[in-house]
């Protein structure tokens, strides 16, 4: 099917040499359609694999001595919640502004844990502790355009690399974080934390059991009205210390595309083992017009001239969506909303020839046309919990961080380096994950042209192996010493 579809394209002289023809839908200048071409090409480029990273095992870390770049609402909770984990050093927290870096180290010593090593300064600081040999790993939670960036650094420097979502911007970064990944052999994780989410890890154990049968559809999405956090102003000058630093966030939704997608992406390739028996052949996309950012910019810059600055911003629009088709035919869509006043929805749904499971705004399973009751849920539960799940659930819910979702995945983070255990998301995911970005942009632009999203495994796909979201012989990193959560629901650490 996909040869097929590919010799249409070609033959509608849908292909790069054509572009300048197609109705450029977001592109509004010279440099705009630059641009969107320069997207296609690099979407084409294929560079020769040096390592198969699926499925790699490093070598193990007794001690896993942990950097922190950027720390600000995620960095910072990432720090607090590596403190409950045991095995774990942290040794070193990097970020531009001095009053963060006295957060985390404020975080250190109420756990009873010693100072790190600061690096604070320009946007570069990252480097000299990327260039030290005082970490093992580089967990990154920065503004998105210094995710790739940072992560480079770090696997050019010997360490392994966590970035936190969404992973790259561009189709280049995609595959500047795969080559230098097999270059190197350092990991490079993206923090997807809805993987880890209670309910998406007891359906990927059911798809994996077979209870689905097979896998037809999926849909995701990241559905959360944004508009405290888009206009968060910042108290200081330099505007470094709202929500979003510099107000980044909101520069973000200058692009039209998909942003954000791998929140809704991430479970369903999981279940669908993209990478490891399927791919993502191509997508289309589409998007509303803006009906409330550019509006919501002039109300505030009536209340308050700082937000004059971004009057006249044409903005994203409200929904995007992306359909995907994969090469084993199962079809994916993914959805996208940050500015519409509706309640927040992560939708995780698949339907199978045997069973169907879908989370919000309603959390279900169905065998046929018939929900399964209380009783079955428990049933299904009790059965298809996956064993990471057993082993850490009760403690993450206590912990925190969504729900306990991020701790779980920060504790298996832990756990595969301090075993030598595969990645459960290795650096082909964050980037097929992450290039659903440029591509949607892409297609948006081209009026919903499909556009081939690129094999990143160089064709491993088909021999590549699922990777066991379980102990996997390993699991003997513990959590620390915890006492019942105090009055305001923390934990604390001895």
């Amino acid at each position: 099917m996909g040869s097929n579809r590919r010799s249409f394209l070609k033959n509608i002289a849908v292909g790069s040499g054509a572009l300048a023809a197609a109705p450029l839908m977001g592109a509004s200048s010279a440099k705009d359609k630059s641009k969107l071409a320069y997207i296609k090409q690099s979407a084409e480029r294929v560079p020769a694999m040096h390592f198969n990273m699926c499925g790699y095992a490093a070598p193990k870390l007794d001690k896993v001595r942990v950097g922190f770049v950027g720390i600000g609402d995620r960095g910072s909770g990432a720090v607090k919640r590596m403190t409950y984990i045991e095995g774990v050093e942290i040794t070193a927290v990097c970020d531009i502004r001095q009053g963060a870096v006295d957060g985390a180290q404020k975080i250190l010593g109420d756990a009873g844990l010693p100072k790190a090593k600061e690096f604070v300064g320009g946007d570069k600081g990252f480097q000299e502790l990327c260039d030290s040999n005082l970490v093992d790993l580089v967990y990154i939670a920065t503004p998105w355009e210094w995710h790739v960036p940072v992560a480079i650094a770090a696997m050019k420097g010997d360490k392994h690399a966590a970035v936190e979502v969404s992973t790259a911007k561009t189709m280049d970064e995609c595959w500047e974080m795969v080559e230098v990944s097999e270059q190197t052999k350092k990991h490079c994780v993206i923090l997807e934390n809805c993987c880890y989410d209670f309910f998406e890890l007891l359906t990927l154990n059911m798809a994996r059991q077979g209870v689905f049968g097979d896998l037809v559809h999926g849909e995701g999405a990241y559905i959360h009205d944004l508009d405290y956090w888009h206009f968060n102003k910042p108290k200081d000058e330099k505007m470094t210390d709202g929500a979003y630093t510099k107000m980044w966030r909101l520069h973000e939704n200058k692009r039209k595309a998909n942003v954000y997608p791998t929140h809704g992406l991430g479970p369903i390739c999981q279940a669908m083992n993209i990478n490891r028996g399927d791919k993502m052949d191509y997508l289309t996309a589409m998007m509303s017009d803006d009906f409330t950012l550019k509006r919501r910019i002039e109300e505030k810059a009536k209340e308050d001239p700082f937000f004059k600055q971004f009057v006249g911003w044409e903005m994203r629009g409200n929904m995007d969506m992306q359909m995907i088709r994969t090469a084993n035919g199962r079809t994916i869509m993914i959805q996208h909303d940050i500015s519409s006043p509706r309640p927040y929805s992560r939708i995780h749904m698949l339907s199978g020839t045997e069973c169907f499971a879908q989370k919000w705004p309603l959390k279900h399973i169905a065998f046929g046309h018939k929900k399964a009751d209380e009783a079955k849920m428990k049933e299904l539960e009790d059965k298809y919990m996956p064993e990471i799940v057993r082993r850490v659930g009760d403690m993450a819910k206590q912990v925190g961080g969504h729900g306990g979702m991020d701790f779980i995945m920060d504790w298996r983070l832990i756990d595969c380096l301090r075993n030598g255990l595969p990645m459960d998301m290795d650096v082909y995911d964050a980037a097929a994950w992450s290039c659903i970005t440029p591509l949607s942009e892409w297609s948006i632009a081209n009026g919903s042209k499909p556009i081939d999203i690129p094999d990143f495994t160089r064709g491993a796909w088909k021999t590549n192996k699922p990777v066991d979201l379980t102990l996997n012989g390993g699991g003997n990193t513990v959590v620390r010493n915890l006492k019942k959560a105090d009055a305001k629901g923390q934990l604390n650490v001895h």
